[in-house]
């Protein structure tokens, strides 16, 4: 046993050398067995090759020493080409050998998954769509869209709820495309009683949290499920519970919805238009925030934060919540679509509900990104509650001051108001032509504001038209915002069907963000306290510019690469280009010295220039090997952060 560690350690000691140097010229971290294992296959093939070599060869000394370093490349230069193959294969800084093995099963799940939703597509006639190689006419448009729909429904809970948020981007999508997704529920029978207990028996302790839990589902949805229970002091809850299995088919389903957005977005160019990628993972970030309950009741505290008159939401009881089970105070009420409203409160119900919404859009930042009926309740009082947090929005400073400018200058008709406030909430291209963009906003404006004419909600229409027309991008949270008020204006038709929400929303935006003087005076006060810092430096500062021009010091510093990350880029592209170059050079020498007859003779048929010659196709080719090696490494890389 002794004898054969030593001679294992003995083998190790011989093979480190090309080890290091392998790693030297990669510039990697190797792992030490995939090192080991490239050298042994190096030391192997270098020793054919000098098995092959005449006895004269290899007993002449000065032919032995000349072929030492092309023998030696040999085996470094199979060793790289081995670890080369290797990281194309089974990239470097992944999941180790064990875990790659026991995600087989995984893998093969995601296969079937994949390739059944792809079945699905073509069946329904979407697959030329997908390659790129088709576009709706105007004609095919109608049919178009109610075979997504039925393919969406098909292929089910992760694809239904994409086509409900694809339903919300009138920006991206035309009307027909918006009408016929909005038909999308995600209505499913509820999950196996058996199992949801299992599931709730692993997050939280049954017996002793509840004195009572009800059998049946009080609603089931495609990610939870909501029941009524009983606590121990006797309170009234409501816990809902993720239906099991649920996470693991999701994550496959956005991890195919994720690859059918990179193969659209390399293929089909209405696809690249629309922003797939962008879209795609904007979905995924919601969905997966979705799935975790802690995040819902964090949304409840923050909305909860600025509360709003007349409306509730449940309190959470954060010691038995867990990621998949959330336990809420129940609010005593119906859902506003059964619910039976007196005819005298709708109206303040709804001017209720329009103003806290909008409240917490423009003013709180904060809001539920999904208030369609089924998610508010007639309270007993009389008042509404709201439930179902998993979808919030949240706008940043700069995209509420950006909304709150946009608003009031639709109000007042105001085109380069209009596009002002839309140029600080989008995305804009770099060849956008403002003058043409505020002619179309000003069109769209004489449209609704006009003599004799009110204006509605399809005046949001015609403005999602101008900015899908100018290719402005909206930012996901803008998206959000604009899903969140065709969705409560649905509602606020259930609730009050002859309310006016324009009328309503402008009354709004008077009251809170309008010009009246109480506004002005609180703006005025809040930006002069922003700028006080800077108003205070600003003397100092212009008499140093001021006496520095004077004086004929006056100067501009430009510093080029100033960012560490472009310093990196250039350094790396200057590295790969003198290495190719180094490559290329070496290799035409190698070339003319091997083809040349000239120069020492050393052995028949070999002179000392042919043997110069292999030295330098040997670093050739290390230094092809490495260039390769770097560029592989780096779209990989590239490739998994995308993914």
């Amino acid at each position: 046993m002794q004898t054969v560690l030593v001679g294992v350690l003995a083998y190790v000691v011989v093979l480190w050398p090309l080890v290091a140097a392998a790693r030297r010229v990669l510039g990697v971290r190797v792992g030490l067995v995939r090192a080991l294992g490239a050298a042994v296959a190096g030391w192997v093939v270098a020793g054919t090759v000098v098995q092959t070599l005449p006895f004269a060869v290899l007993t002449h000394p000065g032919v032995a020493i000349g072929l030492l370093i092309p023998l030696a490349g040999c085996a470094l230069a199979v060793t790289l080409l081995v670890l080369f193959v290797a990281e194309l294969a089974v990239p470097s800084g992944g999941p180790g050998v064990l875990a790659r093995v026991r995600s087989l099963r995984s893998r093969a799940a995601r296969a079937r998954r994949y390739s059944r939703i792809m079945r699905i597509a073509i069946r329904h006639g979407l697959g030329s769509f997908l390659t790129g190689r088709r576009t709706a006419g105007p004609d095919g448009s109608a049919k178009l869209a109610r075979s997504l729909r039925q393919a969406l429904e098909e292929a089910g809970v992760t694809f239904v709820k994409l086509g409900q948020l694809l339903s919300t981007r009138a920006d991206l999508l035309p009307p027909v495309f918006i009408r016929e997704l909005s038909r999308l529920h995600d209505q499913v029978p509820p999950a196996p009683e058996d199992a949801v207990r299992a599931l709730l028996r692993k997050e939280i302790d049954l017996d002793t949290a509840f004195a009572q839990f009800d059998d049946e589902p009080l609603a089931a949805a495609s990610i939870a499920q909501v029941y009524g229970a009983r606590l121990r002091s006797g309170a009234e809850v409501v816990v809902k519970v993720q239906r099991p299995g649920i996470r693991e088919q999701v994550e496959r389903d956005i991890d195919i919805v994720r690859r059918l957005a990179s193969v659209l977005h390399e293929r089909a160019a209405w696809a690249r238009s629309l922003g797939v990628l962008d879209l795609a993972d904007g979905f995924a970030a919601a969905l997966e925030e979705e799935l975790d309950f802690r995040t819902e009741a964090a949304n409840i505290d923050a909305i909860a934060a600025q509360p709003v008159p007349g409306v509730t939401l449940p309190t959470v009881y954060k010691a038995l919540s867990t990621e998949r089970v959330l336990v809420m105070r129940r609010l005593p009420g119906k859902p506003l679509a059964a619910g039976t409203v007196p005819v005298g409160e709708r109206e303040k119900l709804a001017r209720t509900f329009l103003h806290g919404l909008l409240d917490q859009v423009l003013l709180g930042g904060v809001f539920h990104a999904d208030p369609h009926p089924g998610n508010v309740l007639l309270l007993d009082d009389g008042t509404l509650g709201l439930l179902d947090f998993g979808s919030v929005g949240r706008l940043d400073t700069g995209l509420r001051a950006g909304l709150q400018a946009l608003l009031p200058a639709i109000d007042r008709g105001d085109p380069a108001g209009v596009r002002d406030g839309l140029l600080e909430i989008v995305d804009r291209p770099d060849d956008l032509d403002e003058q043409r963009l505020e002619r179309a906003l000003g069109a769209l404006l004489m449209r609704h504001f006009g003599p004799g004419r009110t204006p509605g909600l399809d005046l949001f229409t015609g403005l999602f038209r101008v900015v899908a027309d100018f290719r402005l991008a909206v930012p996901p949270p803008i998206a959000a915002v604009f899903r969140a008020l065709a969705t409560m204006e649905g509602t606020l038709a259930t609730l009050a069907p002859s309310f006016d929400v324009v009328a309503e929303s402008r009354t709004f935006a008077t009251e809170r963000i309008g010009l009246r003087p109480e506004t002005l005076r609180r703006t005025a006060t809040d930006e002069f306290a922003a700028l006080l810092p800077v108003l205070r430096r600003l003397p100092r500062r212009v008499d140093r510019i001021g006496a520095a021009l004077e004086e004929g010091r006056l100067s501009v510093n430009v510093r080029l690469f100033s960012d560490e990350r472009d310093r990196d880029l250039v350094t790396g592209l200057v590295h790969e280009v003198l290495l190719a170059l180094v490559g290329i050079a070496t290799g035409l020498m190698a070339v003319l010295l091997l083809a040349s007859s000239s120069g020492p003779q050393l052995l028949p048929g070999l002179t000392l220039h042919q043997v110069f010659g292999y030295n330098l196709l040997m670093i050739s080719a290390l230094a092809g090997l490495r260039l390769l090696f770097v560029v592989f490494r780096r779209t990989g890389r590239r490739s998994r952060a995308r993914r």
